[in-house]
């Protein structure tokens, strides 16, 4: 089991080879065979001959090797996109992973092209609930509860906000350019739209709800200035009324 890692170069090489060795041979055959064909036609001048010979050689051996090939390469490009999606989003809700989210933030945060000052907000935001979820229901049913709210997330803010994933059951959401009344806006519009979820595991119909924290910066800020704060709003909300806001002075 240990050699297949150092085997597979190998194994791959051996069938670049095999195919490059039966593809020749059987090029140089259908070359042949045509030539062969053609020299007893007495219907046909040399030129004749030639004209088909040029034409039917190409159609007969290129045409499928660029389809091959150009098969080949739409495969790589699919792969690569999913490999970039899967190195860009997290698996589970489709929102950037944390990795992705923080260092994002931090770029627009810091190289904001609008001219004054770069002011914005930042929003934690964390369901309620779902360890009694988990417990009650599944671990199955505590992911779909957070696909749904994740995606309620996304659909609840503004075109040039970024949503992440920062924690197991946690997201933050970076509000470029927000003002305090753009960020309670939109906090309030997640919580409201949360809780008018329908999520009936098992048949069961179960109220869904989050918390939000969040900070309003007039600065530009690196991103742990603004999530620990926000953070800090979160735990400082009362569930079930769990919307707290902040200023940072940068």
């Amino acid at each position: 089991m240990t050699k297949a890692p150092a085997d597979a170069p190998a194994q791959d090489w051996k069938s670049i080879v095999q195919l490059a060795v039966l593809g020749t041979i059987g090029s140089l055959c259908v070359s042949l065979a045509l030539n062969y064909l053609l020299f007893f036609s007495d219907a046909l001048t040399p030129f004749g001959r030639g004209v088909i010979t040029a034409t039917v050689l190409p159609l007969v051996i290129c045409l499928p090797l660029f389809v091959f090939v150009g098969l080949k390469l739409a495969d790589i490009r699919r792969y690569r996109r999913e490999l970039n999606k899967a190195a860009t989003y997290d698996a589970l809700t489709g929102c950037l992973n944390g990795t992705v989210f923080t260092s994002l933030v931090d770029r627009r945060a810091v190289r904001n092209a609008a001219p004054g000052p770069r002011s914005g907000a930042f929003l934690v935001i964390h369901p309620e609930h779902l360890r009694a979820i988990n417990r009650r229901f599944g671990l199955g049913s505590g992911d779909e509860a957070l696909r749904l709210i994740a995606s309620t997330i996304r659909s609840s803010v503004r075109s040039q906000d970024i949503v992440g994933r920062v924690g197991a059951s946690i997201f933050g959401v970076f509000l470029p350019g927000a003002t305090e009344a753009d960020a309670k806006k939109i906090g309030e519009r997640i919580r409201a739209s949360v809780s008018q979820i329908y999520f009936a595991p098992q048949g069961a119909e179960e109220v869904l709800a989050v918390d939000v924290g969040g900070v309003v910066f007039e600065h530009e800020l690196a991103f742990e200035d603004m999530f620990r704060p926000a953070e800090e709003r979160l735990f400082a909300a009362r569930p079930g009324d769990g919307f707290e806001l902040s200023h940072v002075h940068g």
